[in-house]
């Protein structure tokens, strides 16, 4: 038997099984030596070269294909060979590590395709289509959301250098007032009780006030920065309102096939908008989407719900249990014990996107009194047997 072909005595499970090893330039591809008399192959990373390693795959019936998580490179691999019928794993690089060894691509490659062969390499996950695009434009839109967020810082530091304390005696500088005000500034006014004039009824500073903020030492300098701030928040903001309208697009795709529930939508819990939310109504979407509304549970507000449906889609079952779910999300604590003696506990690090929401809104519940009743000290949380001797629930 070829060197290649021993499996160190594990049975193989897939014997269709094949390995990739991921790079910005080449794709080093391992098959079963009995399928191929060139059982490891070199391909380009352009388009038409992945598409005949796709084509090349199927000849010699691979079924199913194993790859590392290699930055982005993967992406387009990963699709071509999914448009292609064949079953791919993306599997973590910190369950595939290499033998030890000479490192190269083609040991890499060699490597995967033995430990999916035995069955040992557990497949990351990865959306459908749409819940994936759905997801990138959610994605996008968070970038833009944090591009224009530094633009506002921007425009709070050109304000400051000009001694303007609009940024002190509003709550929001890019809401109506603060606007307002900034374009007219840009625009060529200085006069203090003109600019203070066009404070807006609802703003919890008096007209005083905001003309006491507005005398400043207007330098061209600092207007020119201001004024390329603003044009940029407002650019990111556009953006933003294109993003919202590919993800209503995607979302009404989504719904085409999904009956309408047959309980009524109830009533939004929530009486204000959420900052930073799409522009438009997402809850009946979401409610016919998954036939639930998500919204009901304690600190899941529309916003949240669409990034859950993104992040994780509507079948859940990908993960067996609750606690396969809260694992996926590394927000269970971690079990290292050798010698009967816990290591460590610490959950792993990780920039799970949903996992860091609902760390804030953990913490934003436990600071309510929304299940009826409310923790007393950190003793009865952590002792409920004292609580309830003490008659509380």
């Amino acid at each position: 038997m070829p060197r290649s072909s021993k499996t160190g005595g594990l049975p193989v499970l897939n014997d269709r099984a094949a390995g990739i090893d991921i790079g910005a330039r080449i794709q080093v591809v391992a098959v079963p030596p009995e399928l191929s008399d060139e059982p490891v192959r070199t391909f380009q990373a352009f388009t038409a070269d992945i598409e005949r390693m796709a084509d090349w795959l199927v000849s010699i019936g691979i079924k199913t294909v194993a790859m590392e998580s290699t930055g982005v490179y993967w992406v387009p691999v990963y699709e071509i060979l999914e448009d292609r019928g064949l079953e791919v794993i993306l599997a973590n690089a910190r369950e595939c590590k290499a033998v030890p060894g000479r490192k190269s691509d083609v040991n890499d490659a060699q490597w995967l395709q033995r430990l999916h062969a035995c069955g040992l390499l557990r497949a990351s996950f990865r959306p459908g289509r749409e819940i994936a695009a759905l997801r990138a434009y959610m994605r996008l839109r968070d970038r833009h959301l944090e591009y224009a967020a530094a633009h506002i810082q921007h425009m709070q530091k050109a304000l400051t250098f000009m001694n303007l304390q609009l940024h002190h005696v509003v709550s929001d500088l890019t809401g109506v007032t603060g606007l307002k005000i900034i374009r007219a500034i840009i625009d060529g006014e200085r006069n203090p009780d003109v600019l203070a004039s066009m404070r807006d009824s609802r703003c919890k500073q008096t007209e005083e006030t905001i003309r006491a903020a507005l005398v400043g030492n207007y330098q061209p300098e600092h207007l020119f920065a201001l004024s390329q701030a603003l044009a940029l928040y407002e650019t990111y903001r556009e953006r933003i309102a294109d993003c919202d309208a590919q993800i209503e697009k995607v979302l009404q795709t989504l719904v085409l096939d999904k009956p309408l529930p047959e309980a009524p939508l109830g009533k939004n819990r929530s009486r204000t908008k959420q900052t930073n939310s799409v522009s438009f109504d997402v809850r009946p979407l979401l409610y016919q989407l998954t036939g639930t509304d998500l919204t009901e549970i304690h600190g899941i507000g529309p916003s949240l719900a669409l990034e859950l449906v993104a992040e994780c889609g509507t079948d859940l079952s990908r993960w067996p249990t609750e606690k396969h779910f809260t694992s996926w999300l590394t927000l269970s604590p971690g079990c290292k014990i050798s010698g009967g003696k816990v290591l460590s506990s610490h959950t792993r690090k990780s920039t799970n996107r949903i996992a860091a929401r609902l760390r804030l809104v953990a913490t934003a519940v436990g600071r309510t009194d929304t299940c009826g009743w409310r923790i007393r000290s950190m003793r009865e949380f952590a002792c409920p047997v004292q609580s309830c001797a003490r008659g509380q629930p």
